[in-house]
């Protein structure tokens, strides 16, 4: 087979996020896989083609990218932040174990930025000290597995960060997610909400978990919650940075 996918990362949002490798697999393809407002993002040539499609089909887009490369084309999957973290990455690979005769395309993945390393550099530093990400959407998975996790992680005192908090369909799962944690770590634990990082309308709120408005939450946010160790240093008129420490159990 001679067609090739890239399955590239655009990272949250600006230009300069995107990999030089990234930049270069859009600029190569002839042919441009994606959800729609990803794929709105990108500065195309006449030439190539766009097929744009909703969020909730990524095995169909998947799909369709793997039987372009098929027929010789070169083909980019676009997905936000990284694609290997809750995105198309995942998707393309299951199409693949479904159908074998795609094993012999040519098939590489260009990483991106994730939205919760772009939090975590507007916050200061709250990903210092052990970390795990947790997406609330039960779209895929049982919500009972996400409650798990959440125990799990609250008891291991990870920082947590949580991807796909709220939406119209789930409008609730990020409030059930704080009365969950609420039980199992202190009140004052830091949060933060992260929205539409390195966009025009950013916006960050630092609060505790006894405090968190679930409501500042919705599938453009990132919600981090703190460790144990996690903190906030304050400073004269400006927002404070987010702090977990690198050494567990000491305060230097």
């Amino acid at each position: 087979m001679t067609g090739h996918v890239m399955i590239v990362g655009l990272g949250p949002g600006p230009a300069e996020w995107i990999t030089p490798e990234a930049s270069a697999a859009i600029e190569a393809a002839s042919d441009i896989v994606g959800y729609g407002p990803y794929v709105q993002r990108l500065a195309l040539r006449p030439d190539q083609r766009v097929h744009a499609s909703d969020n909730r089909v990524e095995m169909e887009r998947a799909r369709l990218a793997l039987k372009l490369a098929t027929e010789g084309r070169t083909v980019a999957v676009v997905s936000g932040g990284d694609p290997g973290v809750f995105a198309m990455a995942a998707a393309v690979f299951e199409a693949i174990e479904d159908d074998p005769q795609w094993l012999n395309l040519d098939i590489q993945v260009a990483p991106g930025v994730t939205a919760m390393q772009a939090a975590a550099a507007r916050l200061g530093a709250p990903l210092g000290h052990d970390f795990c990400a947790i997406s609330l959407s039960d779209n895929l998975k049982p919500w009972a597995i996400v409650e798990r996790r959440l125990r799990a992680a609250a008891d291991g005192d990870f920082v947590i960060a949580l991807y796909n908090p709220a939406s119209q369909a789930r409008p609730t799962r990020i409030t059930q997610a704080f009365d969950l944690l609420r039980t199992a770590k202190a009140s004052t634990t830091p949060v933060a909400f992260a929205r539409a990082v390195g966009r025009a309308d950013e916006t960050l709120t630092l609060t505790t978990l006894g405090e968190a408005d679930a409501s500042l939450a919705d599938m453009a946010t990132l919600v981090v919650i703190g460790s144990s160790e996690t903190r906030l240093i304050a400073r004269d008129g400006a927002r404070p940075w987010m702090l977990t420490p690198r050494a567990y159990g000491v305060r230097r």
